[in-house]
C-alpha cells in the first residue's frame, strides 16, 4: 500500500513510527509545508519505504499537484482541523482514499450524536 501522509508533527511522525513496522507499506511519503520537518521525520524511521516532500495544505492545487506525483492508495492528514476541506477536496478531486487524524470540525446532532 502507498500512503501519504500530510503533516510531520507529532501525529504524522507517530503514524511514520508505527507504519515502519507494517510490511504491507510498499512506501509513504510524508510532506509538510516545511520540508525539512518533513526529512526529519523520514530520517527518524531510517526506511527507505519512506520519503519526505513539501506541501502547502491550505492550497487545493499544491496538494493535488502532489496527490497525481505521489498517487498514493490512501492520504492520511495529520495536520491541523483547518486543513481538512482542501485535503478532503483534493482527494475527492484525484479519486484518492481519505482517512482524517485531526479533530473535526463539525458539531454533533444534538438528538443524535452517534447517528447523525
Amino acid at each position: 500500500m502507498k500512503a501519504l501522509v500530510i503533516g510531520a508533527g507529532g501525529v504524522g511522525r507517530a503514524i511514520a513510527n508505527i507504519a515502519v513496522r507494517r510490511p504491507f507499506i510498499t512506501s509513504m511519503v510524508i510532506a509538510d509545508r516545511t520540508l525539512s520537518r518533513a526529512e526529519e521525520a523520514v530520517y527518524r524511521v531510517k526506511d527507505p519505504r519512506f520519503s519526505a516532500a513539501q506541501v502547502n495544505a491550505a492550497e487545493l492545487e499544491d496538494l493535488r499537484e502532489l496527490i497525481r506525483k505521489v498517487n498514493p492508495d490512501v492520504v492520511i492528514n495529520a495536520v491541523d482541523p483547518r486543513f481538512v476541506m482542501p485535503i478532503f477536496l483534493a482527494c475527492e478531486i484525484e479519486n484518492t482514499n481519505y482517512i482524517d487524524m485531526a479533530m473535526s470540525l463539525s458539531r454533533p446532532h444534538p438528538h443524535y450524536p452517534h447517528r447523525e
